[in-house]
């Protein structure tokens, strides 16, 4: 199932093939009311499995609109954290090792060395919206990236058992200002987190470990960044198995896996497109910052 969230907080089931999405926003009265102090999970991701019959019960008579026309918001609203993986893929950790212009002499290691960082929550954003540039005289750059959306509290999960604990998955773009500065501060201004277009099950994707993916900058013939999941380094269990090592994962946690060579600058009023195997395609728009 590709579960998006759309407009005014709707809740939608992408329809791809008909290219529309259904609208079962009615099913979000079954969450169970929360009072403060407010939960740390997302309730939509950690009620999921409970919504699903629901959400197809609701389906044939569910309202249809043109998926063109709707404005896609990322389908986790409130991640209690988004977690990243750098330099997960050998091709972008020699890519940032040769060229200054992306190092700017800070310590470059392998994963295994660097560690998972966090972005802040607040950069997180949906296909429908925009990037905004936040120091236009400092070079930024998106990094197209599988994302793992965590289904279940997990804690010291082993990778043999990992893929039980997630939800879906969905396409990231990871933008980062070039800079000496660490890569917490410099990939969390506003925006600076793009997820969508949607949400696809687990059950409906399958094994994440040989998803082929590709980022397009405006109409240009080649992609910028192409490759598979199947050279990441520390692949999707792995990097469960090591998060939950240091984190208590919670519904709705965020984890991107890593991008991989061909990362370059993105300026106001370019286009950018991402898509990944199984998952779906999705273009987001770069601005000038208000």
């Amino acid at each position: 199932m590709k579960i998006c969230r759309f407009d005014d907080h709707r809740l939608g089931v992408v329809l791809e093939a008909e290219g529309e999405v259904a609208d079962v926003s009615a099913v979000l009265d079954s969450l169970p009311a929360v009072r403060y102090p407010l939960p740390r999970h997302d309730p939509l991701i950690a009620n999921l499995n409970l919504l699903r019959a629901r959400i197809e019960e609701a389906l044939p008579k569910a309202k249809r609109t043109a998926l063109s026309s709707v404005k896609l918001l990322s389908p986790v609203a409130n991640p209690g954290k988004i977690m990243a993986a750098p330099v997960n893929y050998l091709k972008h950790l020699q890519e940032v090792q040769k060229d200054p212009s992306l190092h700017h002499n800070n310590s470059i290691a392998h994963i295994q060395k660097a560690g998972i960082f966090l972005k802040a929550t607040s950069s997180l954003i949906g296909a429908g919206e925009a990037i905004c540039i936040a120091y236009p005289d400092r070079r930024t750059d998106p990094e197209i990236e599988l994302v793992i959306v965590i289904g279940r509290k997990a804690k010291d999960v082993k990778a043999a058992d990992a893929l039980g604990f997630v939800a879906g998955y969905a396409i990231g773009l990871d933008v980062t200002i070039r800079g000496p500065e660490d890569r917490s501060l410099r990939k969390s201004p506003d925006t600076y987190t793009v997820l969508g277009p949607w949400l696809v099950t687990a059950d409906e994707l399958g094994d994440p470990g040989a998803l082929s993916f590709a980022l397009k900058v405006n109409d240009e013939a080649k992609p910028r960044q192409a490759s598979n999941t199947n050279d990441l380094i520390i692949d999707v269990p792995a990097l469960i198995e090591w998060a939950s090592s240091f984190y208590t994962l919670h519904p709705g946690d965020l984890l991107f896996t890593g991008t991989p060579e061909g990362v370059s600058q993105i300026k106001a009023g370019d286009q950018l497109e991402a898509q990944i195997e199984r998952i779906g395609r999705m273009r987001v728009a770069v601005r000038a910052a208000a």
